[in-house]
């Protein structure tokens, strides 16, 4: 899909039928012949159009017969069997002389927000145009690791009752989120590194400061999700030695019981085995008396041997996890 906009003045981004000199071309998830078009309108090579379409490709820059591409990895929130699922994916901005071109497989919120005005853009100005995007995709991390943390809080409370493995199976995929977002801000860093050598930001002031406001987003957001997936990776390594724990005591309990069981079936087995046992001969009223005797005696040798065993082992109740206040650290 491709859509067209341009920038009259100060006012909000208008939406064209075709390419115009000066435009934003929009493209998600694009044919082969949606690609050829704009190539060929643009002067932009297809390879560099079809960077983005790749889902491994890593954050990166290019520059190409005056064509400048800057890929930068973004997050997506997906929908799950757990609930939403958090991710990232490439994004290409690529610009010249003539147009301002975006790439990628999926819609992005950011780029909404260009097109419904909330952050105001001009299509003939693609320095500031790709500062804003990373901007306001540096504030879209930190937005989704406060969400992370508050889905964290929420499957830490539920486990803190009960433990199940579908608890266990979303901090799993939470600390997955956050290994992926790890690995994404630290590239879009030396895509940062890049962008500061372009020379709109180094001799303009306003793009100066709106550089440093994004590294500023940017270096938060690192730090969030280092702090977020080291909390994480601690509860995991507790959660499971608590189900450790919870385990042994369990067998604990069996071995307990089997050995119980064990002291009556063996007694059995001797009196019930095909050869002379004491008090065989006895008397009708004599042999009742001694089997009763035999069954009192097991009774209290299978309570003897369980009150000497509960001691030893010393039984407690399953431990639960507690859940710990963690501070959150502000900016200055």
């Amino acid at each position: 899909m491709i859509k067209y906009f341009i920038s009259e003045g100060a006012g909000p981004l208008t939406r064209a039928e075709q390419f115009k000199e000066l435009c934003w071309v929009d493209m998600i998830n694009p044919t082969d012949d949606e690609v050829d078009d704009v190539a060929s309108a643009t002067g932009v090579s297809e390879d560099m159009i079809k960077a983005a379409l790749d889902e491994e490709e890593p954050a990166r820059t290019e520059f190409d017969d005056g064509n400048s591409m800057f890929v930068v990895d973004c997050p997506i929130i997906e929908e799950s069997e757990s609930g939403d699922a958090y991710s990232t994916l490439p994004l290409g901005i690529i610009y010249n002389k003539r147009c301002i071109i975006t790439v990628c497989l999926k819609g992005n919120p950011v780029l909404k927000d260009f097109i419904t005005g909330r952050i105001s853009v001009a299509c003939d100005k693609p320095v500031a145009f790709i500062l804003n995007f990373m901007y306001g995709n540096a504030k879209r991390f930190l937005y989704c690791l406060k969400q992370i943390d508050r889905k964290a809080h929420r499957v830490q409370a539920e486990l803190g009752r009960t433990l199940k493995n579908e608890e266990i199976l979303q901090l799993l995929e939470l600390e997955n989120s956050l290994v992926y977002f790890s690995t994404s801000l630290n590239a879009n860093n030396k895509v940062h590194e890049k962008l500061s050598k372009v020379e709109a930001v180094t001799t303009r002031e306003d793009y100066g400061d709106l550089y440093e406001d994004m590294v500023i987003e940017n270096s938060q957001a690192v730090e969030m999700c280092k702090i977020y997936k080291d909390i994480l990776s601690v509860s995991m390594d507790a959660y499971g030695s608590v189900i450790s724990n919870n385990a042994n005591d369990t067998m604990k309990k069996l071995t307990v019981i089997t050995i119980l069981l064990a002291i009556p079936t063996m007694i059995a087995g001797f009196w019930g085995m095909n050869m002379p046992v004491p008090w065989q001969g006895s008397a009708d009223n004599t042999t009742t008396l001694w089997f009763w005797l035999v069954i009192g005696l097991t009774f209290v040798l299978t309570a003897a041997v369980a009150f000497i065993l509960v001691k030893t082992m010393k039984f407690r109740p399953p431990a639960k996890p507690r859940r710990t206040r963690r501070g959150r650290r502000k900016r200055d």
